[in-house]
């Protein structure tokens, strides 16, 4: 409920402020996106249940900020929100694309032990059917929290009928690593994607996981 309650302030205000930044040379975007589990770095956020997602961005010359919003569920009964508030610059050189930038991580009702917030930079390669990308985050330590660094690669392939192909490898230093492998397909109003999602804990087998996620999401 207050994720919905967030997600409907977030498109009104954004609504308001169209006409203002398309006036100013900044361009506004919204997206919305029903998951049937949030995986973050291969690992549940919603303890395997539905999310429903949004968020808000701003880009102006390559130059971009945001927030975006899921419901969240750790079991301890204490969080049942994430907002993510992030800013950097994007563009492309000798036709590599980069993005260099920073995000927080933000749990309004248990903020000094899971809050926590990461410096990224990524880069990627674009061909007719096939792309190449990887990323680096640096974790920075806020409140209680010193999180850890992150890489990931990924690869995606355009397949007939529309159809995309993706797959990704992740580390996460002292939690374990991830891979993935999905489809998706574009229509004119929404995106669908199915992908396969395994996380491996470092030390405790018993916090692996296998994740089959079914997304729809809506940009505008």
């Amino acid at each position: 409920m207050k994720l919905l309650k967030l997600s409907v302030i977030t498109a009104l205000l954004a609504t308001s402020i169209f006409a203002e930044a398309e006036k100013s040379g900044v361009s506004v975007s919204a997206n919305m996106a029903l998951t049937s589990n949030y995986v973050w770095r291969g690992m549940t956020q919603t303890k395997d249940s539905p999310a429903i997602q949004g968020g808000v961005d701003l880009e102006y010359k390559g130059l971009y900020a945001g927030v975006w919003g899921s419901n969240v569920e750790f079991g301890d009964g204490k969080n049942s929100l994430e907002a993510d508030v992030y800013a950097g610059y994007a563009g492309e050189l000798e036709g590599v694309g980069f993005d260099i930038g920073a995000i927080g991580y933000i749990y309004p009702n248990m903020s000094d032990e899971y809050n926590f917030a990461e410096l990224y930079f990524g880069l990627s390669k674009e061909w007719e059917k096939f792309g190449l990308s990887a990323k680096y985050s640096v974790g920075i330590e806020t409140d209680e929290l010193d999180s850890e660094d992150y890489w990931e690669v990924g690869a995606s392939i355009n397949l007939p009928y529309e159809i995309g192909f993706s797959a990704s490898y992740g580390d996460y230093d002292n939690m374990g690593t991830n891979y993935s492998a999905g489809l998706n397909r574009s229509f004119e109003k929404f995106d669908l994607s199915v992908a396969y999602i395994d996380f491996n804990h470092e030390s405790d087998s018993s916090s692996d996981e296998e994740n089959v996620v079914a997304t729809v999401s809506f940009a505008f």
